[in-house]
């Protein structure tokens, strides 16, 4: 029984595996230090979106409490993000909070779905490239939106006394951050930072920009409310669009992360179950008056900097954040944001993949391309599934073309007077051209036999090749052999028996490994 225990309880809460070893005091450290970071972006986000203050705080909550229990990456932070308020702007405006909250539960079904359909195994297609450049967006992004910090409420630039004390204590933050961790591991820098700058401001009576200069964070346990929307088709042709984004957008950036974290903790994340967690979480973001979001690569990563490796630091991030909002309002509030404008550059210098510029010369150019317009669509649409996918197009369009340059054919004649084509390279739409190239049909023998034995027939395209090469022998009175088909190929003419008209040889010994999905 007991080990039955265990069993379920590492599979499903890594918090209560008796096996795992966890550092209680990193984990708890880590989890106030998201929780303090996670305070302003969440309130940013929600003004982005047009949305109270709290609507941000109370997903943030919810998202950050759920994904961490039942998510497939310990460690990795959830709240309210920039790429849904992007999304559900418009929304907004048009429409009002409540299609908000009903959107962001229609978004959650769809996540779900799409986790239980083991969906998240199609991470596998975005090409390193495309993760590279969406990597350094999101970098470019998370520092961008610090320099709002650098202008007073009316959009100008500070200047004077203002602009030296803000800049200053930034940069004193971004030291602590960089140093601490060559000194001493045993606090988390980020904490430290936030909490020296906080104790030189009360302890001088500095004036410099706060978070309660934002927006106030004071509320209560979020309320259960159900969207006051019509349960009726208009409505679900409204919020569709922008629920089918929310999720693709929450998907995509979640598992992007989850990848992200693996690498940094040579772990394993389990990319489904972390898509069944986002949208259970949503749901219940959309019920509990939240906006709705997705993983945080900024706060992921300050939490996996800071040591933690379980889901303790995000259980703790999140129950935090709801004292904050509940009881300590007010102390929150008088946090400088300087100290939490400090830890966002470093986690932005952080984020960014210094080692694709490095290698930049030593990629090849199709790669940098497809990183380079990633990166650009991510910082100037902020379309982060725009740019995802725009960066997996045009890496497959390359990839087509780079293996439609590949097939070719080794030629030879038998005792016996047959020609035999040996086939190499996958031979699909774009290679169908490069294919039929290969054939002398005029001065070829009776007897040909085309050998597929280090090849693919891979799509209708290639099949229709197949029947046209056949029609090409039989009008000349020449009889073709289709020779080695791997089982997949000879099932793809099977299922096309009607449309075309070729002569397979039965070869039931040979087999071809075929990479299934």
């Amino acid at each position: 029984m007991k080990a039955i225990y265990q069993t379920l309880m590492k599979k499903y809460f890594n918090l209560f595996d008796l096996s795992q070893k966890v550092n209680y005091k990193t984990e708890v450290l880590s989890g106030l230090t998201v929780a303090m970071a996670l305070v302003p972006e969440a309130v940013a986000f929600a003004l982005i979106a047009g949305l109270s203050p709290l609507t941000g705080l109370y997903a943030a909550f919810v998202m950050g409490l759920i994904t961490s229990i039942f998510g497939g990456r310990p460690g990795m932070i959830s709240g309210a993000t920039g790429a849904v308020a992007v999304v559900i702007v418009s929304l907004v405006v048009s429409h009002g909070v409540e299609y908000v909250f009903a959107t962001v539960i229609l978004a959650g079904i769809i996540q779900l779905a799409a986790g239980f359909l083991r969906l998240g195994k199609f991470m596998r297609l975005v090409p390193h490239p495309v993760i590279f450049g969406f990597v350094n967006g999101l970098a470019i992004i998370i520092f961008m939106s610090q320099l709002d910090q650098f202008k007073d409420a009316s959009g100008h630039w500070l200047t004077g006394s203002s602009l030296y004390i803000l800049l200053g204590f930034v940069l004193l933050t971004m030291l602590i951050i960089w140093g601490l961790p060559k000194l001493t591991k045993a606090i988390p820098a980020a904490l430290t930072a936030i909490l020296v700058v906080f104790g030189i401001v009360a302890i001088f009576g500095i004036d410099t920009k706060t978070v309660g200069d934002i927006a106030s964070i004071q509320g209560g346990f979020p309320p259960f409310h159900l969207p006051s929307v019509p349960f009726t088709l208009e409505t679900l042709t409204i919020i569709f669009p922008y629920a089918a984004v929310v999720a693709g957008v929450g998907l995509i950036e979640s598992l992007l992360t989850l990848n992200i974290v693996d690498e940094i903790t040579e772990t394993r994340g389990r990319g489904n179950k972390e898509a069944v967690a986002q949208g259970t979480a949503n749901i219940l973001s959309g019920l509990f008056s939240g906006m709705g979001g997705c993983a945080m690569i900024g706060q992921s990563l300050i939490n996996v900097s800071s040591g933690a490796r379980a889901r303790l630091s995000g259980i703790v991030a999140a129950v935090m954040l709801l004292v904050f909002i509940m009881f300590g309002a007010g102390l929150v509030e008088k946090l400088p944001m300087a100290a939490l404008t400090g830890l966002m550059i470093m986690v932005a210098i952080g984020t960014f993949e210094w080692a694709s510029l490095r290698t930049f010369n030593k990629m090849p150019k199709s790669d940098i391309f497809v990183m380079v317009m990633v990166t650009l669509v991510t910082v100037f649409l902020h379309n982060l599934a725009l740019a995802v996918l725009v960066g997996v197009v045009i890496a497959a369009l390359v990839f087509a073309w780079d293996n439609a340059k590949r097939i070719r054919a080794r030629k030879s004649i038998d005792a016996n007077g047959v020609k035999h084509y040996e086939i190499y390279g996958p031979l699909f739409f774009g290679s169908v051209a490069a294919f039929n190239e290969k054939f002398d049909v005029a001065n070829d023998p009776d007897e040909v036999i085309i050998d597929f034995a280090e090849s693919r027939v891979v799509d209708m395209s290639a099949i229709e090749a197949l029947n046209k090469i056949t029609e090409r022998y039989q009008k000349v009175g020449k009889k073709l052999h289709l020779k080695h088909l791997s089982p997949d190929c000879k099932q793809l003419l099977q299922n096309a028996d009607q449309l075309i008209d070729v002569n397979v040889m039965e070869d039931p010994t040979y087999k071809v490994a075929v990479d299934t999905i």
